[in-house]
């Protein structure tokens, strides 16, 4: 499938796929005309590179662990070494920390809609001044 498919399927713009595929995260064939050709193997790469971004991952991160990573048509290429390991537990923590703090929010949050949803009291006139 050319660029334009793969971004359509994948919903990444085509200049992140080119930035993808320059930072070695995603490679393509190329058409005798230097189009890019990806097999259908690019749409589970594609959306497994967005979720490691998402997850707060930089390109360089990302690059090193994809090939330790499972995919659709098989094992991984490589294991990962002691220091990925590590950093990838220290990236887990991290996350972990970010859930906690965005629990936090939603309860205040649900604190404030529980509040807002309790009828407010009658409001009193205030006494006039004989």
């Amino acid at each position: 499938m050319r660029v334009g498919e793969l971004a359509e399927r994948t919903g990444v713009s085509e200049r992140s796929l080119r930035y993808y595929e320059k930072q070695g995260l995603l490679t393509a064939e190329r058409t005798p005309g230097g189009h890019r050709e990806f097999g259908d193997w690019a749409v589970d790469r594609v959306i497994r590179i967005q979720a490691l971004y998402a997850a707060g991952l930089n390109s360089t991160k990302i690059a090193t662990l994809l090939p330790c990573m499972r995919d659709a048509d098989g094992g991984p290429s490589a294991r990962a070494t002691e220091r990925l390991v590590a950093e990838l537990a220290q990236e887990r923590e991290r996350i972990d920390r970010l859930i906690a703090d965005l629990l936090r929010s939603r309860d205040v949050l649900d604190e404030v809609l529980e509040m807002a949803a309790q009828p407010r009291p009658a409001a009193t006139a205030p006494a006039s001044a004989v």
